[in-house]
C-alpha cells in the first residue's frame, strides 16, 4: 500500500481524526472544570486518568457510530499512531516536573507535550491541518505559561476549544474527500 492511500484510508475511516479529537476535548474540558470548581491537583488527576483512556474511548464510539475503527492490515501506519500516541505519557514526565516548579504551568505544560505530539499527525493523516492544531497548543501553552499563568485552569479550557474546533475541521476535511472519492 502507498502512503498516500494509507493516508487516505486512515481520513476517511477516523474521520480525519474527528473522534479523538472531540474526545480530548471533552476530557480538557472536564479537567479544566475540575480544576475550576473543586481543585487543581483533581483536575490534573482527571486529565491524566481520562486520557489513558483515550483510545478505548474513541474505538468504542466509533464503533458505535459505525465506522470500522480499524485499519485494513496493509496499512503500517496504525503502528505509527500507537507509537505516536505513547510520546504523550512520556511527556507528562516533563510536565510533572513543570508543575511541581509551579502548579500553575500544568495546563501551559500539558499543551505543549499534546500540541508537539501532533507534529507528526501531519504525516499521519496527511493533513496539514493538524500543523495548526500543534502550533495553536504549543504557542498558546507558551504564552499563557509566560503571560496568564496566574489563572490555573485557562489552558485546560483554550485547548479544549481548541481540540473541538480542530475535530470538526478535520471532519469535514475526510467528508469531504469521501464525497469527492464516491462521485
Amino acid at each position: 500500500m502507498y502512503i498516500h492511500e494509507a493516508q487516505k484510508e486512515l481520513r476517511i475511516a477516523f474521520l480525519g481524526g474527528f473522534v479523538g479529537q472531540m474526545l480530548s476535548g471533552l476530557i480538557w474540558a472536564l479537567s479544566a472544570a475540575i480544576s475550576a470548581w473543586a481543585s487543581p491537583r483533581a483536575g490534573m488527576m482527571a486529565l491524566f486518568v481520562v486520557s489513558a483512556m483515550l483510545f478505548p474511548l474513541t474505538q468504542l464510539t466509533l464503533r458505535l457510530m459505525g465506522r470500522p475503527a480499524r485499519l485494513s492490515p496493509g496499512n503500517s501506519l496504525g503502528q505509527l499512531a500507537t507509537q505516536i500516541a505513547f510520546t504523550v505519557p512520556v511527556g507528562f514526565l516533563l510536565v510533572a516536573a513543570a508543575t511541581l516548579y509551579r502548579e500553575n504551568w500544568f495546563f501551559p505544560a500539558s499543551m505543549i507535550v499534546v500540541g508537539a505530539h501532533y507534529l507528526p499527525f501531519i504525516f499521519l493523516y496527511g493533513m496539514w491541518q493538524f500543523g495548526v492544531l500543534a502550533a495553536a497548543l504549543v504557542f498558546g501553552g507558551v504564552g499563557i505559561g509566560l503571560y496568564a499563568p496566574d489563572v490555573f485552569s485557562l489552558g485546560g479550557w483554550l485547548s479544549a476549544l481548541a481540540m473541538i474546533v480542530f475535530a470538526f475541521w478535520g471532519r469535514s476535511v475526510a467528508l469531504q474527500e469521501a464525497r469527492q472519492a464516491s462521485s
